[in-house]
């Protein structure tokens, strides 16, 4: 390169090697300073420089010599050639000539020695000394970032002394929990498992996400394994969702045996429901409004098999065996559709027909079907212990059975997990959809994975897909008003990230275990404070955190103060750090939102679907 086009600092031309050079410690004399400054090329500094060395020999100045007709002769090389590192001012007499060589640098990281490995040890084990030394006053260590980060993917908590194979687990079931990487049991698991191997009816409790389902499917594989008849189990479970996510986790641990599990659900054919269950399948997963139109309406030969079922789990048992919450109209947990029932039609579960809300009496009619308690296993899960769910206990037994196991963890603790922060929005009821879309549009809540937009109304939820969607946002929904096919494809769709907000009715509140969920938004405040629990239980699962906010009008007060007395502590106001909604509801949102609502309602007038195309099918003609 030629010094004309080299950079200058202060007058002088400043090379790369004189800057590498003046990194490393030199001394300070004015002759070396000089030296360094100069503009000549190395190798004639360096031969000047050995001329005048009284200590250099013939054979060296001649060499020297020979080097500077060659830089002569070839002086644009050696301008070329100034990157490379300077070769040492001695040389050997008599050398032979060097050829360059060009090592490119290696990619493999070199690996330590065991003396740095040892080193980097200890630096480790200081490091986290100081850490603890340096904790709060409180005594609690400061918050690691990288700790942190691997909060979010643990699992739940567990007990490291104990393992599978302590609780008395077949090592068939360990390899396969391993492969579901669930390696050591949770507080739940390790008190119920034992229990009904022994042989023990069970009530448990612990909070959303603590592996309920496991706790029952391992004790019932295994001892269906022993002896695989049929029908050897009944789970029933208040939600169509719910149910599938079951009978996949009973198929993901029983992998290695050929299980026959059965799901029976609303929203399908009864007909193939019906020869199926004919066929007596070990397990059969049910909601227990689509049973109870089985035991109703089929003969013997399809029924005969739950007299022989041994295991009956009662899954959410606070919701099976509740009176009615809900008013007719409403969405409630049931999962339940009002459209056509009866014998090969895809209807809905029965439990619609109280019109109450309660699914007790189709509970009741499935029971009925089944062995006398005390020649039956009967095993109560939930996050939410009831007094319902209690009066197990105090059921009479005769005296050749064993009490009743009750296994209820963290009970005395608030229902909610501490790693879920739970704040409030106080929002106009005329405005409300605008504060929405504003919300879920901040920069750390757009950049969330997954969200959950929980209404209480069917009509709310197809309302707010319409209308989000047309602002732009990546939504998709699940209430009782879609077909079934549809449920199970939007739920896909959100479990697969195609759709990052799902909003949802209470048909979602319960069981559904996305881990990506990092946040909740109560867009209607819930009637009751275990519907909370549950909803804001979507998040914050196995030991993760998450976030819960709660939208609240002027008429939710009574409502907010009664969800706080039960999870024992209270909501703190929603904030987040250089935004104010309001000032942004009322720049940007009035006049967009409010063009985007009247899009959706007429939308949802002409019957369009979500994306403005027009529903397909036949209506029904009505007599006017």
């Amino acid at each position: 390169m030629p010094a004309s086009t080299l950079p200058k600092m202060a007058g002088k031309v400043v090379r790369r090697q004189d800057l590498l050079d003046a990194s490393s410690p030199v001394s300070a004399s004015d002759d070396e300073s000089d030296y360094l400054d100069s503009d000549e090329p190395r190798k004639k500094r360096r031969v000047r420089q050995g001329s005048t060395d009284e200590s250099s020999n013939d054979s060296e100045e001649d060499s020297e010599e020979g080097a500077e007709e060659e830089d002569d002769d070839d002086d644009d090389n050696d301008e070329k050639d100034e990157d490379e590192d300077e070769e040492p001012s001695q040389l050997p007499p008599k050398a032979a000539p060097i050829s360059a060589v060009f090592s490119a640098p290696s990619r493999i990281r070199p690996r330590a020695s065991n003396d740095d490995k040892a080193a980097q040890k200890r630096a480790i084990d200081a490091a986290v000394k100081a850490i603890a030394a340096n904790g709060d006053d409180d005594g609690t260590a400061p918050e690691d970032p990288a700790a942190a980060a691997a909060a979010n993917v643990l699992a739940a908590p567990t007990d490291p002394n104990t393992t599978f194979d302590a609780i008395n687990v077949k090592p068939w079931l360990v390899r396969s929990l391993s492969n579901m990487a669930i390696r050591r049991p949770t507080a739940i698991q390790k008190g119920c498992i034992p229990a009904i191997l022994r042989g023990h009816d069970c009530i448990g409790g612990s909070r959303t996400g603590s592996g309920k389902t496991v706790a029952f499917a391992v004790p019932i594989l295994q001892a269906w394994s022993a002896d695989p008849s049929a029908i050897f189990a009944l789970v029933l479970t208040p939600t169509r969702e719910l149910a599938l996510q079951i009978y996949e986790q009973f198929m993901a641990i029983s992998a290695p045996q050929p299980l026959k599990a059965l799901l029976v659900t609303g929203g399908a054919d009864m007909r193939p429901q019906a020869i199926a269950l004919a066929k007596n399948p070990h397990i059969v997963i049910a909601t227990p409004g689509r049973l109870a139109d089985h035991i109703r309406t089929s003969g013997e030969d399809t029924i005969g098999g739950l007299k022989r079922v041994r295991y009956v789990v009662l899954d959410e048992a606070d919701r099976l065996l509740t009176a009615a919450t809900t008013a007719p109209g409403d969405e409630g947990s049931s999962g339940s559709s009002s459209k056509g029932k009866g014998k090969g039609k895809k209807g809905g579960d029965s439990a619609s027909k109280v019109g109450n809300g309660s699914m007790l009496p189709d509970v009741e009619t499935c029971l009925g079907a089944l062995p006398p308690p005390n020649k039956r296993q009967t095993l109560l899960f939930t996050a939410t212990v009831t007094p319902e769910v209690r009066a197990l206990k105090t059921m009479p037994r005769s005296a050749d059975r064993l009490p009743v196991f009750v296994c209820e963890v963290e009970t005395h603790a608030p229902a909610i997990p501490a790693t879920l922060r739970q704040s409030h929005l106080t929002v106009p009821v005329t405005h409300r959809e605008h504060y929405l879309h504003t919300f879920l549009s901040t920069a750390h809540n757009a950049a969330l994975p997954a969200v959950i937009v929980f209404v209480n109304r069917t009509s709310t939820a197809a309302y707010l897909h319409h209308l989000l969607r047309l602002l732009g946002h990546r939504v998709t929904a699940l209430h009782a008003a879609l077909p079934q096919r549809q449920r199970t494809d939007n739920l896909g769709r959100f479990r697969a990230s195609a759709a990052r907000i799902l909003v949802a009715t209470d048909v979602a509140a319960r069981g559904l275990d996305i881990p990506e969920v990092a946040l909740v938004v109560n867009y209607d405040v819930p009637r009751l404070a275990d519907d909370y629990i549950h909803r804001v239980g979507r998040t914050a699962r196995a030991g993760r955190s998450g976030e819960a906010v709660t939208f609240v009008g002027q008429r939710d007060v009574d409502l907010i103060l009664s969800i706080e007395a039960r999870v024992g502590r209270p909501l703190e106001a929603w904030s987040e750090d250089g935004v104010n909604l309001e000032t942004r509801v009322t720049k940007e949102a009035l006049k967009l939102v409010g063009e985007k609502k009247r899009e959706a309602l007429l939308e949802i007038e002409e019957n369009r679907e979500v994306g403005g195309k027009r529903k397909r099918g036949m209506q029904k003609l009505r007599a006017t």
